[in-house]
């Protein structure tokens, strides 16, 4: 674990060093793309891994967004719909989503429930995507 306590994802914890637990409930909550997301939940940062604990509210979700890292979204509640690469996807609870870097992607929760997910990206690039135009 590298000294530097500054996160590259705005608002994000930085893991300390000797600092292995991490309460998500107590962990602050950030957005997870604010200019193009609903998605929010506490995010922990490592030198080379990033992860959240994400919800998005029934009905919303993320625009079309792209950004350097790759990204893996596990679901825990709920059903998301989404489109990665133009091609179209639904996931439910159990289901393992990858997302490659610099692949434009969209996603939301079904309009019947919330959706809960657990995100990894690697740590080449913040939390944050940029939206695509």
């Amino acid at each position: 674990m590298s000294d530097a306590a500054a996160a590259r994802t705005p608002g994000a914890k930085r893991a300390a060093p000797g600092e292995y637990v991490f309460d998500l409930g107590t962990v602050d909550k950030i957005m997870g793309g604010p200019a193009y997301s609903t998605a929010h939940g506490p995010c922990v940062e490592g030198d080379r891994i990033i992860v959240g604990l994400m919800r998005m509210k029934a009905g919303t979700g993320a625009e079309p967004h792209s950004h350097p890292n790759e990204q893996w979204i596990y679901i825990l509640e709920g059903t998301f719909r989404a489109v990665i690469d133009g091609r179209t996807i639904e996931a439910r609870p159990g289901s393992l989503i990858y997302i490659p870097a610099n692949t434009v992607h969209s996603g939301g929760a079904s309009p019947d429930g919330d959706v809960v997910f657990f995100t990894c990206k690697d740590g080449s690039y913040g939390l944050h995507g940029i939206k695509a135009t």
